[in-house]
């Protein structure tokens, strides 16, 4: 990526002069039957749950986990080398499938940007994947409010569950970053349109029905998990559930066409399964369950990635997707860049074109750090240095010289301009590193241990911090926890995506640093605990200049600033 004089091509320009192929081509490289494909136009389908039932008994095929040090807004291109890697694999002769989660608008329309991988290694079609794709996360909204409109319809009717609307715990949800709906009041207008109260609207990504979208493994499982959900709370302080609402059918057939994974294709006809999408920072950031064991039934080798950084998405992965899943990854990448670690090492952004290896030398503390937690997971791990145009020779020499002396896999990924032909050394490291075999997945906690043990785990082996301190609300939501017997869940850290503290300016590798938990709240359907640290929000809000600002569409039709 070092010629400079051609053009570049953005994301969207190289996505629509690639020549798709027509789905039913891309799933009779699979072993798909014909009752078991539903088609969305000619590009897009849904597959049904039956192929997994049907291959019960095929061996799984060897998960990829690819993470990252913590992003920066440099960009590290995760979702890239997650796509690039899936492509080279298939150039090897492997056959491989790519599992990602579906974008959310907020981050679409906000900053962050979509979720299709960019370049030469990206996700088709990624207009629709990047906007409504086949409506899964509107059917997640959907069976959301429709729950909202439940509580606040029972409440209008008499109330018989004696719910107290000062502890309804269940918000509404909108897929767009939204910060004037953080909290809001509803019911208002006289006794015909409700019972006035305080409520509040999160992102649908963070909703807990996209987490037991996510975590659940048929129909039957997700209609069990929706049903433990607790909305509140009674006049005693007992939990009130949606059993106790008696709407867990209709919420389940809402979902229910949602329920089966979208098949799609990468630029070089790689095929890909997109499905489901919780954030790393405020969920669990893992696509589905049932996505991926499809993919593992499908494919000899499945590509997935875990949002974020190791100390998020892929921490979650190992404790709350792989006991889900069945099985553990065989490897994981860690995505890496030159511009990231120079910020890691106190460069600003506008000064990563510039050389500077004395950044790298702190910086690098960054990459260390989460090579030393997947390695307590007990995992083998690559590092996939994602090289971009500005990178020198120099700094690149660096951190080559880093993984030797450190003893750390390295491969230089160039997968946004080559495609699969970019990622072929990183391919032929992680099929090494799979045939090694020579460590074992071991959990970082055992379900059996308290809460305490588990956010203490978290915050000392993952975050390195020295210990963790719950605020005197989370204190007693800790006891109400442990009380209604909910100790044994594994815990889901909502934490900044930038600091390995809950500090998003504390850059690099942090030492001598808390985690402050503020709240704990219970999302007893996803399975979960999740445990708000520092000032992370559950609904974001949009920045000064949204790329929304850049989209519109041409005379034909085409979008175009859609990145």
């Amino acid at each position: 990526m070092k010629h400079t004089n051609a053009k570049v091509l953005s994301d969207i320009e190289i996505a629509q002069q690639a020549s798709m192929k027509k789905i039913m081509d891309i799933a009779s490289l699979l072993d798909i039957e014909e009752d078991e494909i539903e088609l969305y136009g000619k590009y897009k389908a849904k597959l049904s749950l039956d192929i997994t039932k049907r291959l019960h008994t095929k061996e799984n095929g060897k998960i990829i986990l690819v993470t990252a040090i913590n992003p920066t807004p440099a960009g590290e291109g995760k979702s890239t080398v997650t796509v690039g890697l899936g492509q080279a694999l298939n150039k090897l002769g492997k056959k491989a499938m790519i599992a990602m989660r579906e974008p959310s608008l907020g981050p679409t329309m906000g900053m962050k940007g979509g979720a299709t991988g960019g370049g030469y290694s990206q996700v088709l079609p990624m207009e629709d994947i990047n906007l409504h794709f086949t409506g899964d996360i509107h059917a997640i909204t959907t069976a959301n409010n429709a729950l909202a409109a439940m509580i606040d319809n029972h409440i209008h009717q008499g109330n018989e569950l004696q719910i107290d609307t000062r502890r309804i715990t269940w918000k509404r949800v909108l897929d767009l970053n939204d910060r004037a709906l953080r909290k809001v009041v509803i019911g208002m207008g006289g006794p015909t349109q409700g019972v006035p109260r305080e409520d509040g609207f999160d992102i649908t990504v963070a909703s807990e029905i996209m987490a037991v979208f996510c975590l659940a493994k048929d129909l039957n499982d997700m209609k069990k998990r929706l049903a433990k959900i607790v909305i509140g709370y009674d006049a005693t302080k007992k939990p009130v559930t949606v059993k106790d609402l008696k709407v867990e059918g209709a919420l389940t057939l809402l979902l229910k066409d949602a329920c089966m994974p979208n098949l799609v294709q990468t630029l070089e006809h790689t095929p890909a399964i997109i499905h489901g999408g919780p954030f790393a920072n405020i969920a669990h950031g893992c696509n589905s369950v049932i996505a991926t064991q499809m993919a593992a039934k499908l494919g000899d080798y499945v590509v997935t990635e875990a949002g974020f950084g190791a100390d998020l998405g892929a921490e979650k992965f190992l404790h709350i997707k792989t006991p889900a899943l069945g099985f553990s990854p065989e490897v994981v990448v860690i995505v890496a860049t030159i511009r990231a670690i120079k910020m890691h090492g106190g460069v600003s952004k506008d000064l990563l074109k510039e050389e500077n290896l004395e950044a790298l030398t702190i910086g690098i503390e960054n990459v260390k750090k989460h090579v030393e937690t997947i390695d307590k997971f007990g995992l083998p791990f690559v590092i996939a240095l994602n090289e971009f145009i500005t990178d020198t020779e120099a700094e690149i020499e660096f951190v080559r010289q880093w993984c030797q002396e450190n003893q750390v896999p390295m491969a230089l990924t160039q997968v946004w301009e080559k495609g699969g032909n970019g990622g072929i050394d990183l391919a032929t490291k992680v099929l090494e590193e799979i045939d090694s075999k020579q460590k074992t997945f071991t959990p970082l906690y055992q379900s059996e241990d308290s809460l305490e043990h588990k956010l203490d785990s978290i915050a000392k082996q993952v975050y390195g911090a020295s210990g963790v301190e719950l605020l005197p609300a989370a204190q007693k939501q800790l006891q109400q926890i442990i009380g209604e017997g909910w100790g044994h869940l594994p815990i889901c850290m909502a934490k900044t995506q930038y600091s390995l503290s809950d500090d998003a300016k504390k850059l690099g590798r942090p030492e001598n640093f808390t985690i402050t938990i503020r709240e704990l709240k219970p999302s007893v359907g996803a399975g979960f605990i999740v445990a708000l640290t520092g000032n992370i929000m559950t609904m974001p809000g949009l920045p000064k200049q949204p790329a929304a600002l850049n989209m519109d569409i041409d005379d034909d039709g085409k979008a175009v600033g859609l990145f």
